[in-house]
């Protein structure tokens, strides 16, 4: 998948950002592997059953990080260490030192600057960068338990579905189950008291 955004006339460079750019300004490198599981299953390149990963399509991606995605699953692999695997990649290391070159990035942090962040809601406001690169798997479920944007649109037919549960199964590595008791603080009774 080959997108690309144009920048204004004030920013350095004059270059093009592609979607794992945008996804990396967005955030980080988790968002970059995030963005490109979520891309190839929605092109048909990857199958996700029971948390796994698994290459089912013809197509040979052309982006080195989607490349990397298929290296990562030759056979049937956990979503998580697969994301995990391209988080660290070089592919991945590859885009933030263009960014960082582009003054998008800092240099040590690996955080956007606020050129980067600019030309990231440039993109996005102008409605070419999908809400999963922005927001990660979390916007494919509108107003989810897991605390996705309010605002997400979701995957129609049995992609939506099977979108759904790989946001799941990365909530879950996560942390962020969906019964609300991930960081212990619940409704379970208790207290009381008060008296005289």
């Amino acid at each position: 998948m080959t997108l690309t955004f144009r920048r204004g006339a004030t920013d350095s460079g004059g270059e093009d950002l592609d979607l794992y750019q945008c996804a990396y300004l967005a955030g980080g490198a988790l968002r970059v592997a995030e963005t490109a599981v979520v891309s190839l299953t929605e092109r048909g390149t990857l199958a996700l059953g029971a948390a796994r990963l698994r290459v089912i399509g013809e197509e040979r991606p052309r982006h080195p990080v989607e490349l990397a995605v298929v290296a990562a699953c030759p056979r049937s692999k956990p979503v998580r260490k697969v994301i995990e695997s391209v988080r660290d990649s070089s592919e991945v290391d590859a885009i933030a030192r263009r960014l960082v070159s582009l003054g998008l990035v800092r240099r040590r942090r690996r955080k956007p600057t606020r050129a980067g962040r600019r030309r990231l809601a440039d993109a996005a406001s102008a409605g070419q960068v999908p809400a999963y690169a922005l927001h990660g798997p979390a916007a494919l479920v509108p107003g989810s338990a897991r605390r996705g944007p309010l605002d997400a649109h979701p995957v129609s037919g049995d992609l939506g579905h099977v979108l759904i549960r790989m946001g799941r199964a990365l909530d879950d590595h996560r942390g962020h189950g969906t019964d609300g008791s991930a960081d212990g603080g619940g409704f379970d009774g208790g207290g009381g008291g008060g008296g005289d």
